[in-house]
């Protein structure tokens, strides 16, 4: 047999290597199914990379932010150079959001991360990028599928960062691929809607708090927060920040969050949607800041917000950028999971918060207790449910927050 390709001659072996676009037929990428994705542009390419210890915690377990980052930079190679694969304006593709991703099994220090992203639907001014990762002892040869992942890019010229180019279309083997994509379209734009809507909650950043006066457990008491000032490294070509680098940071908060409620060794399990309001300009400080909303007996939820403070060259007030929630399960030392703290309420949660809070707790009975298609379809009585889980949690009854179904 012949040899395998690696990386090439007199490259250092803990970096990346770039495999070609898989439409014109070499390098790993061209292994991967294109799923009706044979427009103009690349149909689909692959990154690797061994993962190395700075990659991972004290456990040996690579971050899911490391994760995160390489999913986000795979999105940015295909979606850029689709969007400027015919003549016109360059321009650069910005994420705009990240679906929910799950994490089903854990990349170690040593293996090889390799992640396939294509193109599977364009709008008019957006891009739909599927990313999925896999691990590769390269000792024994083994593989396994960790990561699947769906990202949403918007282009954005060159010359004009507030201007939105037009994306080339793609050509679909099937017009019922067509047809799904555009609804997911829709999805997700609502969805971002709705989200902003939300987006005024305001998180006091946590630097030097005092955790010998809070009681463990609360939400006060593993709430945290991260300030970062933006540098050039952190940047695209536009002069804003790399979406891998803003959900890197975020999934450190919420992991630090996770360990202190649990103070065990934790992981990522999945996080759900990312949406990015507003850019995030080179020389701007960000607040990343973490809290507690839900917890089961094996998992636990962390929303995440970044707040932007770009007082160089453009002061401005302070503004939203990104959001989101992220799941997080706790570990013995051997790798085993651990039940997780309950969350206790405090009585000084002001009442949105709480209400976040009986939204969370209900969605998780949703999902872990109902069929989906007996919400709403008279086969359940929905307000009974909520009335008794509002009752068991010993709350008061608040206007009921908008559900939407977590998890697959």
């Amino acid at each position: 047999m012949g040899r395998r390709a690696g990386p090439p001659e007199g490259a250092w072996r803990g970096e990346a290597w770039w495999c070609r676009s898989a439409v014109d037929g070499r390098g790993a990428g061209a292994a991967m199914s294109e799923r009706g994705a044979a427009g103009p542009g690349p149909a689909a390419i692959q990154v690797s990379r061994i993962m190395r210890p700075d990659d991972a915690n004290v456990a040996g377990n690579v971050h899911g932010g490391t994760i995160l980052k390489m999913i986000e930079e795979a999105g940015a190679i295909i979606s850029t150079r689709h969007c400027n694969s015919q003549a016109g304006e360059p321009c650069v593709a910005a994420l705009a959001r990240v679906e929910r991703t799950d994490f089903l099994s854990p990349v170690c220090i040593g293996e090889v991360a390799n992640v396939s992203a294509e193109i599977t639907y364009t709008s008019r001014h957006s891009v739909e990028v599927q990313v999925n990762v896999m691990s590769e002892n390269i000792l024994t040869g083994a593989k396994k599928v960790t990561n699947k992942a769906t990202l949403w890019y918007v282009p954005l010229s060159l010359k004009n960062v507030n201007k939105v180019l037009e994306v080339p279309p793609i050509q679909y083997a099937r017009k019922e691929q067509e047809d799904e994509g555009k609804k997911r379209y829709e999805e997700q734009k609502l969805d971002r809607l709705e989200t902003k809507q939300r987006n005024g909650d305001v998180i006091f950043p946590v630097i030097n708090p005092d955790r010998q006066t809070k009681e463990p457990h609360t939400v006060s008491y593993s709430q945290s927060s991260l300030i970062h000032l933006v540098g050039p490294s952190d940047c695209t070509l536009l002069g804003f920040v790399h979406g891998g680098v803003t959900m890197k940071l975020m999934d450190e908060v919420a992991g630090i969050v996770a360990a202190r409620h649990c103070k065990t060794n934790i992981v990522t399990a999945s996080v759900d949607a990312i949406n990015f309001h507003e850019k995030i300009k080179k020389g701007s400080v960000i607040t990343i800041s973490g809290r507690m909303t839900f917890t089961s007996n094996k998992s636990m939820e962390i929303e995440v917000f970044v707040d932007a403070d770009p007082f160089v060259d453009e002061p401005r007030e302070r503004y939203r950028a990104v959001s989101a929630f992220f799941t997080y399960v706790s570990l013995s030392k051997e790798g085993k999971p651990l039940p997780v703290p309950q969350l206790l309420q405090s009585m000084s949660l002001n009442e949105p918060f709480q209400s976040r809070l009986q939204g969370c707790f209900l969605k998780f009975l949703l999902v872990e207790n109902c069929q989906c298609g007996d919400i709403g379809g008279g086969g359940f009585p929905f307000s009974r449910l909520r009335t008794g889980c509002m009752q068991a949690l010993q709350l008061p009854l608040l206007p009921a927050p908008e559900m939407r179904r977590r998890g697959p």
